[in-house]
């Protein structure tokens, strides 16, 4: 992002998953439990994980969650991922959830956080991430 595009902020990373909160998603004050939100991102970077790993993977990690704005009930969730390193057998991966409410024309910035993966074979050991196509 620069100075001349800092008023529209896009998101970074690949639309990875959208999906609407229903009623049963919610809170007793109707706003979405940060739980389902979590676990969207978390499905959403999977997604990306086993596409890098080809193959199972699992998460080990996250950090940096912080929440921008309460999620409403019927609103087009999207999570963006981006892939931010690579190890040997480790995937970073940062998440950026955008949302757009119903009656509004812009869509805006949740949340946002960085999921972090190992690849891992069918018995649950750690493997080695295959070299990535240039």
């Amino acid at each position: 992002m620069t100075a001349f595009d800092d008023d529209r902020p896009n998101p970074r990373g690949e639309l990875t998953l959208q999906v609407v909160p229903l009623p049963s998603d919610t809170n007793a004050n109707g706003d979405v439990f940060a739980g389902w939100l979590v676990k969207q991102m978390d499905i959403a970077a999977a997604t990306m994980a086993g596409r890098i790993s080809r193959g199972r993977s699992a998460t080990v990690a996250m950090d940096r969650m912080e929440f921008l704005s309460p999620l409403r009930v019927g609103s087009q969730v999207s999570c963006y991922c981006e892939l931010v390193d690579i190890g040997r057998s480790s995937m970073k991966i940062n998440v950026e959830v955008w949302m757009l409410d119903r009656f509004a024309k812009t869509p805006r910035k949740v949340t946002e956080g960085l999921f972090v993966y190992v690849a891992i074979d069918d018995q649950g050991r750690i493997r080695e991430v295959p070299d990535q196509p240039q």
